[in-house]
């Protein structure tokens, strides 16, 4: 069986920026996980002592010295009583991750209701919702969530840097039908567009694809639902979760990964396919 990455795949810009930032900084603590890859955390706690917090509650200055701000970014207010507490702040939100927060800043400033394309229970539009200056921030996944909305004449939309632009469109369009003034600012970053279009390009050829990542990663979950959609696909985090009868009788595998996911580990789980194919070759010429 052959297997193939996608053109694009892996650590985007904002996520090596901020591991490079973490092995920088050792025996510091993120206030959540720096980045939605498990094995990635488990390595930074092994090899520079940088472990993950809950919650702004936990950090004690007598205790913590350092803390680093993960990739996703924080509430305002969070930031703003990690200031106060006098701790080294390491700063290594995305700065992909940062425009949204400004421009929410900004617009809510001058007065636009805010509309933010994106899971409202992500650790990134927690933050940039943070950072309206009033209360009328709506945050939606599907334009029928606006229904009944009493939405103001003037709006702004931001999107959540790792979604669909297909799904941020529809958002944009149902605006335009409905608002007088609708200023959209595309936030996703490119990275993630690269991948998915790349994800969709293999799928299309590919057997099976595996995609490579944390479950807990919304750009990793939207690479699996973009190659479902063409061919047999799974979503793993480590390679003991791969299943032998996922590649029977399969010529082409192909492979992706989130935006978290590093290198080592796509390795790691490429040679544990090959293994298992090449038993089963073994076995089956037996």
């Amino acid at each position: 069986m052959e297997i193939e990455k996608a053109r694009s795949y892996g650590f985007c810009f904002g996520v090596k920026r901020a591991v490079e930032m973490a092995e920088n900084s050792p025996n510091g603590y993120t206030l959540g996980p720096l980045i939605h890859n498990p094995l990635e955390i488990d390595r930074l706690k092994r090899l520079y002592n940088v472990h993950p917090l809950s919650s702004i509650e936990e950090v004690d200055p007598q205790k913590v010295k350092r803390v680093i701000i993960r990739t996703h970014g924080i509430p305002k207010r969070d930031l703003e009583k990690l200031q106060k507490l006098g701790v080294e702040i390491v700063d290594a939100t995305c700065p992909f991750v940062k425009k949204p927060q400004e421009i929410v800043e900004k617009m809510s400033r001058e007065g636009y209701d805010i509309v933010i394309f994106g899971d409202k229970n992500h650790p990134e539009i927690k933050g940039v919702r943070s950072y309206a200056l009033h209360d009328r921030v709506f945050v939606v996944l599907k334009p029928e969530e606006l229904e009944g909305v009493p939405l103001k004449e003037r709006i702004a939309v931001v999107a959540q840097t790792t979604r669909k632009v297909d799904q941020f469109q529809e958002i944009v369009d149902y605006l335009i039908r409905r608002g007088k003034e609708i200023r959209v600012f595309n936030t996703i970053c490119n990275a993630t567009f690269e991948n998915q279009e790349a994800v969709r390009e293999l799928a299309q050829r590919a057997d099976v694809m595996v995609i490579i990542g944390g479950k807990n990663s919304s750009n990793t979950r939207q690479l699996y639902t973009i190659a479902r959609n063409y061919t047999d696909a799974y979503l793993v985090e480590e390679k003991g979760e791969l299943n032998p009868n996922w590649f029977k009788g399969k010529k082409l595998c192909g492979i992706s990964a989130g935006a978290s996911t590093p290198e080592w580990l796509v390795d790691q789980i490429i040679g544990e396919i090959q293994k298992i194919t090449q038993t089963d070759k073994l076995e089956t010429k037996g």
